[in-house]
């Protein structure tokens, strides 16, 4: 069972406009989740479990069914691709595959320095769009920020495990020869170049508290 509070909306993200480096498609785009994935695994923040995916109909739009489809062989294995277009829904002969989710674990830390496993602790997904790829990571958990989703300052927390994201983000921008952006801000947190920014404390020295909406 999880041990992690989710916010339903990321704390942060960060995107990746690839359009000059890598060729759009499915092949290239699951080519880009294996390599993303390969960084975030070497912190620790991801190990795939499975791909998700939705599906659309070029000029007509989505057609609401999402494909849920288990790595039985490695994400960079060259038969995956294939694998993936055999899911199409029958009813459906002329799908294409929508932005790829990269679903697996990743390792956290608390404040006494153990480590825990956590279901999706960072979402990857990779957009095999014609008109360019690109890609997302964000997180959704409070261990990131200096405060917790209930405004309480956890500095033990937040060492262990800030510095391990902003590694592995600088590993991504270095693997891809692209910058990711900070994504938007949301109730629950926003993104800076290399993490999870910090709000203004208030008088007391605590932070917002979220939980409201957890």
């Amino acid at each position: 069972m999880s041990t992690l509070m989710r916010a339903p909306r990321e704390c942060g993200s960060w995107f990746w406009d690839l359009d000059e480096v890598a060729a759009p498609g499915l092949e290239s785009a699951l080519a880009m989740a294996a390599r993303m994935a390969d960084v975030l695994g070497k912190h620790e923040l991801l190990t795939p479990h499975r791909l998700e995916y939705d599906w659309y109909v070029l000029d007509s739009g989505g057609i609401d069914i999402t494909t849920s489809l288990a790595l039985t062989v490695p994400l960079g294995d060259p038969r995956l691709p294939e694998r993936v277009l055999r899911s199409r829904p029958s009813g459906f002969p002329d799908a294409e595959v929508d932005d790829i989710h990269v679903v697996g674990t990743g390792t956290w830390i608390d404040s006494q320095g153990k480590t825990h496993r956590e279901p999706r602790l960072v979402d990857l997904s990779v957009s095999p769009a014609p008109v360019g790829l690109s890609a997302e990571l964000a997180v959704h958990h409070d261990v990131w920020g200096w405060f917790d989703f209930a405004g309480r300052p956890h500095p033990d927390v937040h060492q262990h495990n800030a510095p391990r994201l902003a590694a592995a983000l600088q590993d991504l921008n270095s693997s891809l020869g692209v910058k990711g952006e900070p994504g938007e801000v949301t109730y629950f947190g926003f993104a800076t170049e290399l993490g999870i920014g910090t709000p203004d404390a208030l008088d007391d020295g605590s932070g917002p508290d979220v939980t409201d909406r957890l």
